[in-house]
């Protein structure tokens, strides 16, 4: 089973001054830094409130073309301090980028970055930046993680100007929920900085280096929540300001002005969404803090989420309307096979091909117009059976039988929708898939999604190994279920779906003991299932069994996986 995505990112955030890219000059062509930097921001320009310890181990002098386990070759050294390097290499396995971290097996801090690496790999959060490997051989740690080329950091993004409200509700938004997963495993990060967050092209934030890189540079902090919190807060201050919430310059931003303290984002900048200003000071707020007016002040990822969900919800843009352009004739609208004219030149007007007065050509009129008589004829029969049949149809309709209550024996009941009230993933065997996700499949969004994980072998799955995948809906009371309509994502040879009728939402009933309702085969990208035992239900599962080819993307590896878009359930 392949669930390892196949993009990645390098998370080797070395000064957040600038980009990783802007070191080309301190890198030969055969990618050894001749120059090793060091750290440049302070504790205090990154808002860390970690301590950092320094490394003295030597890093490891290595070359591109060197291969780790005879499977990654390195490509392009991104970036080397601290006794470790970082680079782009290439996984010749499965043939994907991929990023690597190096260090000497005895650099003081080795273990530590092991130890972080394997805890953040066992996450398996989508909302992370993945951690691939973590391997100590040949007096060498690497560590091997994804590399997302569509991404970009938020220093970049910050580069052009603030970022658009909605964008800025959604970054804190999305980065808050995944630290507080996150913390909730035992996991922090320590140096949540504007190069760690990334934007990709679906418009996703994604965190890379969680634990990862405060090991690599000895970060540790006695109180992590209240740390990564107020990083968070850092992070929302930029994006609405373009400044660095300290007095410092950082990651390309601007401090604030000395002497004057830590200003409400309003006060900086004018147009700056209230609710969001708010926001930024609770979760900022230090015992340095000058804050005028704020709330409770948020110490945790979890208070923040909290406090994000209270708030009235910030809504996208409306899309500007651009006026279609003027319309202008085509050559195929100026006569078939001429091409269109030159502005200011005089075209010759041909003369229309004579009519047809051959011998032939009369036979061929006559002909015509027997064809047409014949044609009317043929309609004026067609509309007046048409018309004597739906007088007959309303004979038929005035004499239908009626039972005691008045109302007709064989009308056809309307079809009503029914409305989801929850859903849960059915996990029968082995992991879950991607729990967070389920809501939304039925949130009226089709282009949200619940996915499973990419399998090596399809299309049916292997019941030894896994015997299906998926969610169990809610229906909120006892409901008929005549009908399901199912958005999926991969089209292919094959998709199986099959509906059951269970007692409730545990993973514990197994499928043989469910009632089943409906099934059905597809290669499309959507599934319309007619329920063949109509029962009543309060919970409906739907299973997946069969899962076709897909190639791989920003989240999964390629391989047989299905996603579910929308569904839909009629009474």
């Amino acid at each position: 089973m392949a669930e390892r995505s196949t993009a990645a990112v390098d998370v080797a955030d070395n000064s957040g001054d600038e980009p990783l890219t802007a070191k080309a000059d301190q890198s030969t062509s055969d990618g050894v830094a001749q120059n090793r930097e060091r750290e440049t921001d302070s504790e205090e320009a990154q808002g860390s409130g970690g301590t950092e310890s320094p490394g003295k181990a030597s890093p490891p002098e290595l070359h591109s073309g060197h291969k780790l386990a005879r499977r990654y070759r390195l490509e392009e050294c991104v970036t080397r301090l601290d006794g470790f390097s970082s680079w782009r290499a290439v996984d010749e396995k499965l043939r994907r980028a991929v990023g690597v971290h190096l260090l000497p097996a005895d650099h003081p801090r080795a273990r530590s970055v092991l130890a972080a690496a394997r805890s953040s790999a066992l996450l398996g959060d989508p909302r992370f930046v993945q951690v691939l490997d973590a391997v100590e051989e040949n007096d060498l740690v690497y560590v091997v993680h994804e590399w997302l080329p569509d991404a970009t950091e938020l220093t970049a993004l910050l580069a052009s100007g603030p970022l658009e409200v909605h964008e800025a509700y959604q970054m804190v938004s999305q980065v808050s929920q995944a630290m507080a997963a996150a913390h909730r495993e035992g996991l922090a990060h320590l140096r949540l900085t504007p190069s760690a967050v990334l934007r990709t092209s679906t418009g996703q934030w994604r965190i890379r280096g969680l634990a990862v890189n405060a090991a690599l540079r000895g970060i540790s902090s006695e109180t992590p929540q209240r740390t990564d919190t107020e990083a968070i807060g850092a992070l929302l201050y930029a994006a609405l300001t373009q400044r660095w919430p300290y007095d410092n310059d950082a990651y390309g931003l601007s401090g604030l002005p000395k002497g004057v303290g830590l200003i409400a984002p309003d006060q900086v900048r004018a147009g700056v969404h209230r609710g969001l200003s708010e926001l930024a000071m609770r979760a900022l707020a230090n015992d340095g803090a000058t804050a005028s007016r704020h709330e409770t002040p948020c110490t945790t990822p979890e208070e923040l989420v909290k406090a994000i969900a209270e708030m009235p919800r910030i809504r996208p843009p409306e899309p500007t309307f651009t006026a279609p352009p003027e319309y202008q004739r085509t050559s195929y609208q100026q006569g078939y096979g001429r091409p269109a004219p030159h502005m200011g030149a005089t075209q010759p007007v041909s003369a229309p091909p004579p009519p047809l007065q051959s011998r032939t050509g009369k036979a061929l009129k006559w002909a015509v117009s027997a064809l047409l008589i014949a044609a009317l004829g043929l309609g004026s029969w067609q509309l007046a059976d048409a018309l004597m049949d739906h007088s007959k149809s309303d004979d038929t309709q005035k004499t239908k039988t009626t039972d005691g209550n008045g109302k007709d024996t064989d009308e056809t009941k309307p079809v009503k929708p029914i409305a989801i009230k929850g859903a849960q993933e059915y996990v029968a065997k082995g992991d879950a898939q991607a729990p967070g996700d389920v809501g939304k499949t039925y949130d009226g969004d089709s282009s949200t999604y619940w996915r499973s994980k990419s399998f090596v072998d399809g299309p049916e799955m292997k019941p030894a190994f896994k015997p299906g995948v998926g969610i169990v809906y809610d229906l909120g009371s006892q409901q008929t279920v005549t009908a399901a309509s199912i958005g999926l994502r991969y089209p292919g040879d094959h998709t199986t779906i099959t509906l059951y009728g269970t007692d409730s939402m545990s993973s514990s009933t197994s499928v043989d003991s469910m009632t089943k309702i409906g099934t059905i085969t597809t290669s499309g990208t959507s599934a319309k299932i007619t329920v063949s035992k109509k029962a009543k239900t309060q919970y409906v599962l739907l299973w997946i069994t069969a899962m076709p080819y897909a190639s791989g993307d920003q989240y999964s590896g390629a391989g047989y996986k299905q996603a579910i878009t929308d569904v839909k359930f009629t009474g």
